[in-house]
């Protein structure tokens, strides 16, 4: 529904919707459960929203929640014979080596600009504000190397050739298994078909104590990972349980990943209860030392299930459902800061870190940090790149309020850093992009904490 405009003939079509979503896309599923029962069609519902909220969705004729390789066959089983539940449900962590293969050909991959694969499933750390634990569990499973390989294959004779995102919520988790078996296969299969792919994923800040890990992930492919640095208050961070980020230079931590040749993209959160008034300059300093260019930085919320959901219940302080976008201003409890406070303080932050003139030093600072490694694949120059180029360059040098900014950015890079400059233009057209969004959530009115 990202990609495709769903038509009512499409539902119409269909014996059954099945429909997966996440808690952001709460509104989108309700409205979509309301077409299809305008339409006498019945919805068969699973996913993380329907698992933490299956009692919000009565409407849903059948809920088929956790994870599909343990509830799904029991409900196509029951819906063979002809009186199929409404609810299936299972606390068994499946064994994900025996997941079958995506049929990518149900897909039009023309429409996307990034594949999603599955290694892993679980997280071993206790964040106290994360559903992972609760969704997936704190045991990691993985699959098999050939299981692994066999679906790199299966989008390679798809055709695609361009990025894939590793969409494990910490790939790095089992470092030995990495180590001596998946990146080593990852990177015969990569340089076997001249490195067809460009390898995305997320992990956890101790990457950064394991530099051959580093050394491998590159070597296959790896250019970017995403990771939870959450916050500079050490107090924060014991609140939270995010144990692997304590006691740790955290901008060291972050230059010596993105040394290897893996640009850091960084999550950081306002609104724990041990966050002093002063975490927003304190907030905009890491970000702007640490050279993180691709910076989200949303309000802390309690997803249903977690520890900090019970722990706020108990406290008395929760309040509406989480939204699922800890960047649209909205909490789902009641925070010790001063909420109008707070709110002001964070869309400090946004506004700082994403003016054009502090996001081009931090891209400055990345670019001091990072050393990619050279190798032949798929960046070749195609004409949509040319085209893109030029726009970038009107809209951001010419018509955009931040364009002298930009033109300094623009001649600096091009007389300093020349073998930068295609990323360093393609981060200025990201920065475009992060402001529009930063516009449109600082016109968000601040909510009554009693609302």
């Amino acid at each position: 529904m990202n990609a495709t405009p769903l038509t009512d003939k499409d539902i119409r079509w269909a014996d059954y919707v099945f429909v997966s979503a996440m808690v952001v896309q709460r509104e989108s599923a309700m409205e979509l459960i309301g077409r299809c029962k305008k339409l006498g069609v019945k919805i068969v519902a699973g996913g993380p929203l329907f698992t933490s909220e299956y009692e919000k969705f009565e409407e849903v004729d059948h809920l088929v929640l956790n994870e599909a390789e343990t509830t799904l066959p029991a409900f196509i089983q029951d819906l063979g014979k002809g009186h199929p539940k409404h609810i299936y449900t299972s606390k068994e962590r499946p064994d994900i080596r025996k997941t079958p293969l995506p049929m990518w050909q149900l897909l039009d991959i023309r429409k996307y600009s990034t594949m999603s694969l599955q290694y892993s499933r679980g997280c071993p750390f206790d964040c106290d504000f994360c559903d992972i634990v609760v969704l997936n569990g704190r045991e990691v499973r993985t699959k098999s190397r050939d299981q692994f390989l066999a679906e790199l294959d299966a989008l390679y004779n798809r055709g695609w050739r361009a990025g894939v995102f590793i969409v494990d919520d910490n790939f790095v988790a089992n470092k030995r298994k990495l180590s001596e078996e998946i990146l080593p296969a990852i990177i015969d299969w990569q340089k076997e078909r001249d490195y067809p792919f460009s390898l995305s994923t997320q992990g956890s800040i101790d990457l950064a104590d394991d530099e051959e890990l580093m050394r491998l992930m590159v070597t296959a492919g790896f250019d970017s990972v995403f990771v939870g640095i959450e916050t500079p208050n050490e107090d924060s961070l014991a609140e939270c349980n995010k144990r692997q980020n304590i006691n740790r230079d955290l901008v060291a931590s972050v230059k010596k990943i993105q040394n290897h040749g893996l640009q850091v993209q960084g999550g950081f959160i306002l609104g724990f209860d041990s966050d002093p008034v002063s975490v927003f300059k304190s907030q905009i300093n890491l970000v702007q030392k640490s050279g993180i260019v691709v910076a989200m930085v949303g309000l802390l919320n309690a997803p249903r299930g977690t520890k900090l959901y019970q722990r706020l219940k108990k406290e008395d302080r929760l309040l509406e459902n989480v939204s699922g976008d800890n960047t649209d201003c909205s909490m789902n409890f009641v925070p010790k800061m001063d909420r109008e406070t707070l709110i002001n303080g964070y869309r400090q932050v946004l506004t700082t870190i994403y003016s054009p003139k502090q996001y081009y030093m931090r891209v400055k600072t990345f670019l001091k940090q990072y050393k990619p490694k050279k190798r032949r694949g798929i960046s070749h120059l195609q004409f949509w790149h040319i085209w893109a180029f030029i726009r970038s360059v009107w809209f951001l040098g010419i018509t955009d309020r931040g364009r002298w900014p930009y033109w300094g950015f623009f001649v600096s890079t091009l007389l300093r850093r020349p073998r930068s400059f295609p990323i360093s233009m393609t981060f200025a057209i990201h920065g475009f992009h992060f402001r529009t969004v930063v516009r449109k959530y600082i016109g968000v009115p601040v909510k009554d904490a009693s609302a």
